[in-house]
């Protein structure tokens, strides 16, 4: 909504000084959906000028003041207005500020001094019940509705009666102030005549004439008061004679509505016997495709059965399948287990040939050393005549280790092999004495650990764990 942060002019004036009659609201709904903008036509009577400060508010039912506005829109001024004719206006209040509860609203035309110059009917925000869609009314209704109008036209003629009292009262005050007026203008011309009166007299009695012209003042003042209230009331009841004009006229259009309706429900019946003779055929066939039906399902029921047969079998099938399964994996987790039960032993096994290995090679050095130290013995003993040669390194074998890394061996005049106690002539090369003690070994292809031909068993064990590994 094109609401400004103005507040519009507002006032504590009481209902009954406004005038409803000069702005007529038009198409007021009952009621309007929530979620939905709303527009408001609303007619500017040749008794109001429109001022650029007046504004339409929407107000809850029983509001007393023009402050108790829910929402509003400046009214715009119309173009081209003439102060004698009647101008068609409309508003549109957007859905966001419209209430969202379903009380009672109606509109109001507020001025610029903060002046109601005309009210809607009430009307509500709800969603539209199905109820409301078509209404049936019983003679009795009918009736009711025509007691309403009757007393709504008795009300009516009481209105215009006491309308013709005020109007003929209006007239006596009139004629009192034509006499109030003839009194002043005898008090004038009696003034004139009195000026040859003596003094004393004439104060006295133009006192005495001041004191009934002050009367009269005071009776003429309440008098204007009485014509502006009777104004007033005249007002509002022209309002209300207005309201109940436009109430019976909703009713008479009702009672025409009304009357269509019946003639429509007439040509209803008889559409809906028809239909009915049409139902009772299609139920005639309904039955015999029901018939057809039951059949097909005895068939479907039999084939039902030797399905169900079938798969008893196969679940069957299936459970023996799957203890044959079951009981392969249990084998393969026996053996799974043996697997490494087996494992754990070669790896014992392994570690013992290790453990034994180690003291072979330990026993193997310390004889080494010894068959050096008794070979330095012989040596020296049998050939003094060669020259001497250097002694082999503080720790190191004469032939080598044969277990430990590549083997390095020493040339000497007497060879001999470390396996099986072979003694070779000084002049044999050293490649075939090393072909003859390799030939004594096994070498592993995986790390290159050698091993004697004679421990063939730690050999084949030592690459089972390698596979193992």
């Amino acid at each position: 909504m094109d609401e400004t942060s103005d507040e519009p002019p507002t006032s504590a004036v009481l209902l009954d000084n406004c005038h409803f009659s000069q702005v007529i609201f038009n198409d007021v709904e009952k009621f309007y959906v929530p979620g939905g903008d709303v527009t408001c036509y609303y007619t500017l009577t040749q008794n109001i000028v429109p001022r650029g400060k007046d504004w339409v508010g929407i107000f809850r039912v029983g509001w007393k003041t023009t402050r108790d506005y829910y929402t509003f829109m400046w009214a715009p001024l119309p173009s081209g207005v003439h102060s004698n004719t009647a101008v068609q206006q409309q508003i549109q209040f957007k859905a966001y500020y419209l209430p969202k509860d379903d009380e009672y609203y109606q509109f109001c035309y507020i001025d610029q001094d903060g002046m109601v110059r005309g009210a809607s009917v009430p009307f509500q925000f709800r969603a539209e019940a199905e109820d409301d869609i078509l209404v049936v009314t019983t003679q009795g209704e009918v009736e009711e509705v025509e007691l309403q109008n009757k007393n709504l036209r008795k009300e009516n003629e009481e209105l215009k009666a006491s309308c013709a009292s005020l109007q003929k009262q209006n007239i006596d005050l009139q004629e009192e102030l034509n006499k109030i007026k003839e009194l002043q203008n005898r008090l004038e011309s009696l003034r004139s005549n009195t000026q040859k009166l003596e003094l004393d007299s004439l104060k006295k009695e133009n006192k005495d004439l001041k004191e009934l012209d002050d009367c009269r003042k005071a009776e003429l003042q309440q008098l204007k008061e009485q014509i502006q209230n009777v104004t007033s009331d005249k007002e509002r009841l022209e309002t209300r004679l207005k309201t109940a004009l436009d109430h019976m006229d909703q009713l008479q259009s009702q009672v025409l509505n009304y009357e269509k309706e019946v003639e429509n429900l007439s040509h209803t019946d008889r559409d809906k016997t028809e239909q009915l003779e049409s139902l009772k055929e299609e139920n005639r066939q309904l039955r015999m495709a029901r018939t057809q039906q039951k059949e097909q399902n005895k068939e479907l029921e039999h084939c039902m059965e030797y399905l169900k047969g079938t798969e008893a079998k196969f679940s069957l099938c299936l459970s023996h399948c799957l203890q044959n399964q079951q009981q392969q994996n249990r084998n393969l987790m026996k053996e799974l287990e043996e697997q490494k039960r087996l494992f754990q032993i070669l790896q014992a096994k392994k570690n013992e040939a290790d453990e034994e290995n180690q003291k072979l090679r330990e026993e193997n050095d310390r004889l080494l050393r010894h068959l050096s130290q008794t070979r330095e013995v012989s040596s020296f003993s049998v050939s003094q005549a060669q020259a001497p040669r250097p002694a082999p390194e503080v720790g190191g074998l004469l032939f080598g280790n044969p277990y430990c890394g590549e083997i390095t061996w020493h040339s000497a005049s007497i060879r001999k092999c470390p396996m099986c106690a072979d003694v070779f002539p000084e002049d044999i090369e050293t490649s075939q004495y090393e072909a003859h003690v390799r030939s004594h070994l096994l070498e592993c292809p995986l790390c290159n650990e050698t091993f004697e031909k004679s421990n063939k068993q730690v050999f084949d064990d030592h690459i089972l764990c390698h596979g193992l590994e």
